[in-house]
Order: C-alpha cells, then sequence, then structure tokens
C-alpha cells in the first residue's frame, strides 16, 4: 500500500461518516475527556457519552469524583463494560488528577490507571491537539480490510499507520473511522470499503 493510494482511501471513508456523530472522547474540559475515555473501551460510544453526561453532572471535578465511593460509582457506570474495574481506575486517576496536572505524552499517561495506549493516544488527539493514533476495534477491523496493515497488534498497527499517513492525519484518523464504522452496518460497512479498495 502506498501513501497517495492510503490518502485518497481515507478521505472517501470520510465521505461516508456523519460528522455530527459525537465520539466518546470529545467534552469540553480535559479531565472529562480522560475519564470518558477510560470508560469507552469496549463500550458503544452513545453509552459511554450517556453514562458520563450523569458522572459529570453528580461529580463535577476530579476532586469530587476521587471523593465519592466506588459503590456509587460502579452503580453509575454500570452499563459500561467491565464498569467495577473501571470504577477503581477513575476514581483513583481522578484522585491523581486532581492533585497534579493531567500528563502531555504517551508515557505519562499511561501511568495513570485504566490508560493504555488508545485511551493515551485518543486523550492526547482531542485534548492536546497532538498527532497520535488511537487504535481501537474500528480502527484494527478497518485498516486491515483496507490493507493498510496486516496486523491485529493494536501497537503494530499504530506504527503501520504512522508509516503510511503523513503526521498532520494521524489526529484525524481515529475520527473518521469510528465515525464510520459506528454509522454503517457491517454488511453496509463491507460493501463501501469494497468499492474504496479499488480505488488507485
Amino acid at each position: 500500500m502506498n501513501q497517495k493510494r492510503a490518502l485518497k482511501q481515507l478521505k472517501k471513508l470520510e465521505k461516508y461518516t456523519d460528522s455530527n456523530l459525537r465520539l466518546a472522547a470529545e467534552w469540553n474540559k480535559k479531565w472529562k475527556v480522560l475519564i470518558a475515555t477510560i470508560l469507552s473501551p469496549q463500550t458503544k460510544d452513545e453509552t459511554t457519552i450517556k453514562i458520563s453526561e450523569i458522572l459529570f453532572k453528580k461529580y463535577n471535578s476530579p476532586k469530587k469524583l476521587s471523593d465519592a465511593s466506588l459503590t456509587e460509582i460502579k452503580k453509575i457506570i454500570k452499563p459500561v463494560n467491565y464498569y467495577k474495574t473501571k470504577a477503581k481506575n477513575i476514581k483513583e486517576t481522578a484522585k491523581i488528577i486532581s492533585k497534579t496536572k493531567i500528563p502531555k505524552t504517551c508515557e505519562e499517561l499511561l501511568n495513570l490507571p485504566g490508560v493504555g495506549r488508545k485511551v493515551a493516544n485518543v486523550y492526547l488527539a482531542e485534548a492536546e491537539n497532538a498527532s497520535t493514533i488511537g487504535v481501537d476495534t474500528h480502527i484494527t477491523r478497518i485498516s486491515n480490510k483496507l490493507n493498510w496493515t496486516k496486523n491485529k497488534n493494536p501497537h503494530k498497527i499504530e506504527k503501520d499507520l504512522e508509516k503510511l499517513f503523513p503526521k498532520k492525519y494521524w489526529s484525524s484518523i481515529n475520527y473518521i473511522i469510528v465515525r464510520f464504522g459506528r454509522k454503517h452496518q457491517r454488511k453496509d460497512e463491507d460493501k463501501i470499503i469494497k468499492s474504496i479498495k479499488n480505488i488507485k
């Protein structure tokens, strides 16, 4: 796969997305971006957004969230997958970021409870406007279908996409592909991908 062709395919994918479709990481405060992104893995964006809104309305600062009882946090976030682990993680992360600034590098973010590479990269792209690629299930599936990568490991996919696309496009890849994946059912997705694969 060459860069020019991959870029054409990405731009074509974007035409099949809905730019008004809100993603789980889109919030007006950095700490909310971080907490919502920790809640998002293996959970639909619609669910993450709905639950995050309830959570942030009740606890409107990292300090208040860190002081909340674990039982109460679990009760609120129960609709998200792995809610018990995520409840512990967001409470502990809220405690840390209530005392210090949120890190601005992937390496430092990885020290926070519940933050893996995908969460760190999505946070950095949204909150810090950084050139990063957050690899989730949508990215894994679609980048494999388009032959942008042959890897299944998220970190290896991230590195393959970094080599394939110019840096200025990195932060938009997740937004385009996740919106595309959310908008189309798998059958329709496959038809569109098939037509996009033929772009030279």
